[in-house]
C-alpha cells in the first residue's frame, strides 16, 4: 500500500436524510473532502446487513449488502419511487443516531414499492446478477423461506425439506415473488455501490472494506454450506440432552426430598441449566479468551470452520467470500485474522469463553491459493490484535501482509511495546483508535493519569488543557501528529477523532449489546473540520 493517511467511518454514520447513512452524495462528497485533506484511504465497516445488536459484524450472510444504504433518490431517479415516496423515507427525529427499528419496517416498505415498478429490463438484468453470484440466489432463498416462518432461524423452519436445503424444494420457491424481490434488492445494492464506488475512486480516495473472518449461525452462509462447518452431530445432542434429563431427574428429587437442599457448600441447590439451543445445532463456537477488553474473554458463538473439509476443494467458499469483497473495496481488512494461525474453539453449551481452547487454523497454504487465484495477496490487511504468541508472530512474518497498530494500547510506561509509534514496521497500518476503542478524547479522559501524562509527553503535548475537545483540539492534534510522523506506511483516524469528540460517540464497546452502531454525524460536524492542517500533515510527513 502507498504512504498516506486515511479515515475510518461507516457508512452509516454519513449525515443525510434518511436517518441512516447511504451510499449517494454524502459518501462522494466525503470522499471529495478527504481528497482536499490529502488523505488517500476512506476504511468502512462491514457492508453486511446488520444483526444481532445492530452489529455489522453479525449478519445473515457474509456476501449481502445493508439495503439500508440504498439511497431513495437514485431510486426515485431510476423511476421507482416518486417524489413523495422519498420524502417519506426521510427521518428526522435524530441526526445524530440511528434507528434501525424504524429503519428495518421502512426501508421495506420502501424497496417493495421500488420492486413493483422494476421494468422487464431491471428484471433480466437481476436474472443474470443471479446466474453470476450464487450467493445471491441462496440469499434470496434464505430471506424468502425465514419471511414465511416469520424470522425462525433456520433449523427451525417447519419444512424439513427446506430447513435441509433440499434442492427440489428450493428451485421450486424460485418463481415465488417474494424470492425475486430479495434477488432485486441485492442486485439494486451492487449496481448502487458499483457506480458510487467509482466517483469515490475517481476522486482519488481508495476504500479499505472489512471482512468479519466468522459468519453467523442464522445465515444464509451456514443453511446452504453446513457442511463447511462444524455442526453437532446427532449422537451428540442425545448425549447433551441425555445429561440434561438426568441432572434434572437428581435435581427434582432432591427438591422433593427437601425443598432447601443445599450443597457441600451450604449454597441452595440450583436447577440445572438448560442445554442451549446452538449446542443442538452446532458443536463448537468461536470466540476469544480473556483479554483486554473481557475479562472472561469473548463468546461471539459463530460457528466455527472445518478447515479440513474447506481444504478438499481448495477453499472455494473463501475465494468466493474474497472475490465478492474485492469487487466491493479496493484494499481488504480482515477481522480477526489470526484465526488463520490458530482460534479460540469452545464447546458450543459452555457458559463462556474461559472453557475454550486454541485449534490450529489452514496457515500459510490458504494465502498460498490466494496467490493461485487473485496473483498475490497485495490486496489484504490483517487484523492481528490481540495476544500475540508465537505462532502468530511467525504466521505474520510468513504471510507477509500489513498488520496493525493501534496508539491506544501504547502508553504503559516502561513497556515498550510495539503499539508505540517509533516500533512501528513500515509494513503496518495504524491507527489511533480502532471502531472497538474508545474515541480519543474519550480514552485521555478515562485512561489512568499517568498513561494520560506519559502519552501527552511523548506526542509532545504541552500546557494544561488536554481535555479540550473539537476539531482543533491540542492534545488530540499532537498524538494524531505524531501517529503521521511514524513508519507505518498507512496512519488511519476514526471519524470521531478527526473531529476531537468524546466517549459519547464511540461506535462500540465490545461485550456490550446495547447502544452500539448507531452513532451518525452531520453536515455541520464534517464542515466543522480544518481540511488545511490534515493537507499539511500530509504533506509534510509525504503521506
Amino acid at each position: 500500500m502507498k504512504r498516506g493517511g486515511g479515515v475510518l467511518m461507516h457508512i452509516a454514520s454519513l449525515p443525510g436524510p434518511f436517518g441512516i447513512g447511504v451510499i449517494g452524495e454524502e459518501a462522494v462528497a466525503f470522499a471529495k473532502q478527504l481528497k482536499a485533506q490529502g488523505m488517500k484511504y476512506w476504511q468502512v465497516l462491514p457492508f453486511s446487513y446488520p444483526g444481532m445488536g445492530n452489529s455489522p459484524y453479525q449478519s445473515f450472510s457474509a456476501f449481502a449488502g445493508n439495503w439500508l444504504f440504498i439511497d431513495p433518490r437514485r431510486l426515485m431517479d431510476k423511476g421507482l419511487l416518486t417524489p413523495n415516496e422519498v420524502v417519506e423515507a426521510e427521518y428526522s427525529q435524530n441526526k445524530w443516531r440511528i434507528d434501525y427499528d424504524y429503519l428495518r419496517v421502512n426501508r421495506d416498505e420502501m424497496l417493495r414499492k421500488a420492486f413493483a415498478r422494476a421494468d422487464k429490463a431491471m428484471l433480466k438484468a437481476t436474472d443474470k446478477f443471479l446466474e453470476e453470484n450464487k450467493w445471491a440466489v441462496d440469499v434470496a432463498l434464505y430471506q424468502a423461506i425465514k419471511d414465511d416462518n416469520f424470522g425462525k432461524a433456520w433449523w427451525d423452519w417447519s419444512d424439513e425439506r427446506l430447513k435441509n436445503y433440499d434442492k427440489a424444494a428450493t428451485d421450486d420457491l424460485k418463481d415465488n415473488p417474494n424470492y425475486k424481490y430479495h434477488a432485486f434488492v441485492q442486485y439494486l445494492f451492487a449496481t448502487e455501490w458499483a457506480e458510487i464506488k467509482k466517483q469515490i475512486n475517481e476522486a482519488g480516495i481508495s476504500i479499505i472494506g472489512d471482512m468479519p473472518i466468522y459468519v453467523s449461525g442464522d445465515s444464509a452462509d451456514v443453511w446452504a454450506s453446513r457442511s463447511m462447518f462444524k455442526m453437532a452431530s446427532p449422537a451428540k445432542v442425545k448425549k447433551l440432552l441425555s445429561a440434561y434429563e438426568k441432572d434434572m431427574t437428581k435435581y427434582r428429587k432432591l427438591k422433593e426430598e427437601d425443598p432447601d437442599a443445599k450443597d457441600a457448600n451450604g449454597v441452595p441447590v440450583k436447577e440445572p441449566r438448560k442445554v442451549k439451543t446452538e449446542a443442538l445445532v452446532f458443536d463448537k463456537v468461536a470466540g476469544v479468551p480473556p483479554d483486554y477488553f473481557s475479562a472472561d474473554g469473548q463468546l461471539w458463538g459463530n460457528p466455527v470452520y472445518d478447515w479440513k473439509k474447506m481444504k478438499e476443494d481448495g477453499y472455494e467458499w473463501w475465494m468466493d467470500r474474497i472475490a465478492e469483497n474485492y469487487k466491493l473495496y479496493d484494499y481488504l481488512r480482515i477481522d480477526h485474522f489470526r484465526a488463520f494461525s490458530s482460534y479460540w474453539e469452545v464447546e458450543a453449551n459452555a457458559e463462556t469463553a474461559r472453557e475454550g481452547e486454541w485449534c490450529k487454523g489452514p496457515g500459510l497454504e490458504f494465502f498460498d491459493k490466494i496467490d493461485k487465484v487473485f496473483g498475490d495477496r497485495s490486496r489484504l490487511i490483517a487484523e492481528d490484535l490481540g495476544e500475540i504468541t508465537p505462532d502468530l508472530k511467525a504466521f505474520m512474518e510468513g504471510v507477509k501482509i500489513p498488520g496493525m497498530r493501534v496508539m491506544e494500547f501504547a502508553f504503559n510506561p516502561g513497556d515498550d511495546s510495539s503499539f508505540m509509534p517509533h516500533n512501528f514496521t513500515k509494513n503496518c497500518v495504524a491507527y489511533t483508535g480502532t471502531h472497538d476503542n474508545n474515541t480519543l478524547l474519550g480514552w485521555l479522559w478515562d485512561c489512568p493519569e499517568h498513561v494520560r501524562k506519559f502519552c501527552l509527553e511523548y506526542c509532545g503535548f504541552e500546557g494544561d488543557n488536554w481535555g479540550d475537545g473539537g476539531t482543533y483540539s491540542a492534545s488530540c492534534r499532537a498524538i494524531i501528529k505524531t501517529l503521521w510522523m511514524s513508519h507505518a506506511d498507512v496512519v488511519i483516524i476514526p471519524i470521531q477523532d478527526m473531529l476531537g469528540y468524546g466517549a459519547d460517540t464511540r461506535m462500540n464497546t465490545p461485550g456490550t449489546m446495547d447502544g452500539n452502531w448507531i452513532v451518525r454525524f452531520t453536515r455541520e460536524d464534517f464542515a466543522s473540520i480544518d481540511n488545511d492542517w490534515y493537507a499539511k500533515i500530509n504533506r509534510l510527513y509525504y503521506r
